[in-house]
Order: structure tokens, then sequence, then C-alpha cells
């Protein structure tokens, strides 16, 4: 397994960057290929590095043979916020991007992990322990682009065994990149604030409950459904993974418990709609009983830890 040589396409996003880091930790800089369609300025990437456009199929199966790569992580997406405003590219780029790979996947026997997430769940879906199979009816073109992957996914491995694998992300906290404008992105600019200011306006409501994950259990979950064997990984759509779920005014609480006087306001906006969509909790027992998934950190080790690696000068999105 550490011989193989793993490409990740996507490597310059929040999953992408520590995903990078973490396997060249585990199997060797020069095992493991970064692309993204620029060329990054972080200095995780000190290994190979090739610049791609995961539409460009040529290019991508010219990267592939240039360096015998036998794994691939495609984490290259439009986002939820950036898809609803460029809806036909968000489809162009989910959909062809993850079939071109399927194709490539199939006709050179690589195995292939693709993310989906909780966007795929909807306003019909039960909330509370989400099932792994329940009624998805998404309302954002990335949830139904994710959607409409998981059924591809499904397709090309009965059809044609292609080896590969999934997981739906609930909302990921980190402190390795910045803050977005994402509904559970919350979660990773309230310590930014706390530890910026002190306080901190909030776009959702006190109660609104979400799955969330901390990004070192998300990057552990990936690459343990790659390294399981291939026999325990007996749903080839997406797997549920879940760690814990809490609302705003619960994780401010857990914040007071390090910064006494942090402060936290409500004004929802639209992304309190989207999240009133969203499960509240998962039911991940099919992906804990399969391939042995377990989380490491729950709320309270989650905070304690972001509070100690996020410092005044982080930089902070607005």
């Amino acid at each position: 397994m550490a011989t193989e040589k793993i490409l990740v396409i996507g490597s310059s996003g929040q999953i992408g960057s520590e995903l990078v880091e973490e396997l060249r930790a585990r199997f060797g800089d020069d095992n493991v290929i970064a692309s993204d369609i620029k060329t990054p300025e972080c200095a995780v990437h000190k290994g190979p590095f090739e610049a791609l456009d995961v539409l460009y199929t040529a290019r991508v199966l010219e990267t592939i043979k240039k360096h015998d790569v036998k794994q691939i992580y495609l984490l290259a997406a439009l986002l939820s916020a950036t898809a609803e405003q460029k809806i036909k590219l968000a489809w162009h780029l989910n959909m062809d991007g993850l079939i071109n790979l399927l194709e490539i996947c199939r006709e050179h026997k690589i195995r292939l992990f693709w993310p989906s997430s909780i966007a795929v769940f909807g306003p019909n879906t039960p909330r509370q322990n989400t099932p792994q199979y329940t009624v998805m009816d998404p309302t954002t073109i990335y949830g139904i682009s994710k959607l409409a992957g998981e059924r591809w996914c499904e397709y090309y491995h009965q059809k044609f065994g292609v080896d590969v694998r999934s997981l739906r992300y609930p909302g990921l906290i980190g402190y390795k990149s910045e803050p977005g404008g994402g509904t559970t992105d919350y979660a990773v600019h309230i310590f930014h604030e706390a530890r910026k200011h002190g306080s901190y306006e909030c776009f959702l409501a006190a109660d609104t409950m979400l799955p969330m994950m901390y990004m070192p259990d998300a990057i552990k979950a990936t690459i343990d459904i790659m390294d399981a064997d291939a026999s325990k990984v007996k749903i080839r759509s997406s797997y549920n993974v879940a760690a814990m779920s809490f609302t705003p005014q619960q994780l401010a609480d857990e914040i007071k418990k390090h910064i006494p006087n942090f402060r936290i306001t409500y004004k929802p906006d639209i992304r309190q709609e989207y999240a009133a969509s969203w499960p509240e909790s998962m039911d991940d027992s099919y992906a804990r009983k399969d391939w042995g998934w377990a989380h490491r950190y729950d709320l309270a080790a989650m905070t304690k830890d972001m509070l100690q690696n996020i410092h005044v000068e982080s930089p902070v999105a607005h």
C-alpha cells in the first residue's frame, strides 16, 4: 500500500491541503502527487505537484501514466454557495469531472475516492439520526450534483467493478484554512472572532443543530475507507459518517469555558434556510460496522484544540 502512487485532485482546498499533508506523512512525499487547477502558494506542497484541470481528460490521463498512479482522491468541485451563483458551471465541473475520472479508473483499474455531503438530504429527510438509506431531496445545485454523483459511483461499481469509495461529509471544522461563507463555516469563523474580538455575530439561529466533524477526524475517515479491504466497503454510493452535533449556543458555551468573556449574538440570513433542510444528527452505523470507522474528537476536545491553534494574527474571512 505504501508504495502505490496517489494523486490528489483539488489539493489546494480545505480538505485537500490537509489530506496531502497526512498522506505524505504516512506514505512519503514522492508517493503523493498533489494537483490543482492553479499552482498553490502554500508550503504544504513540497512534494510532486501537477497543474491539472479535471475537465481536461487528456492531461489527467497523462499525469496518471507519468506517475503510475494507483489511487485518486477527487476533491475538485464547485461548493454550495458558489454553485448557486453558477448553476451550469457547477453541474459541468461536479458531474463531468466525476464521470471523466470514473471512466479513467474503469479503464486503468485505479481506486477512486469521491466526497459526497449532507447536502444530498433535503426537507423531507428525517432530521434526527438521519438513516443511511432514506429520502434524499436536495434543494441546492450542489446537493443535486452530489446525489447524482452517488448514483454514478454505485453504477460504475456495479456495472464495471470500479473500486470507488465515498463519504457524506458533515460540516468540517479546521484551523489550517480560512473560514468561508458556507452554512457550517460559522463553526470555524467563531473561533477566529473569539480570539480576535471576544465576540461573534452568528448567521444561524442559536438552536440550529447540525452534524459536524473536526478536520483530523475527516482526514482519518477519508484515508481509512481508502485503506480498507475492498470486501469491507459494502456501500458504493456514499457512507454516512458522523462525529458530533451541536448548536451555535452550545459551541459558544464551550468556548466560554476557555474565554469567559466571550459574547455571541445572532442575525440569521439565507443560510438559516439551508440549515433547516439538513440533518441534525447522522446514523453512521454502517461505516462503523463495515470498515471500523470511529471518531476521536467530541465538542469539548475539538474546542480546546481549535483555541490552542488559532491565534490573534490568524487570517479571518469577513
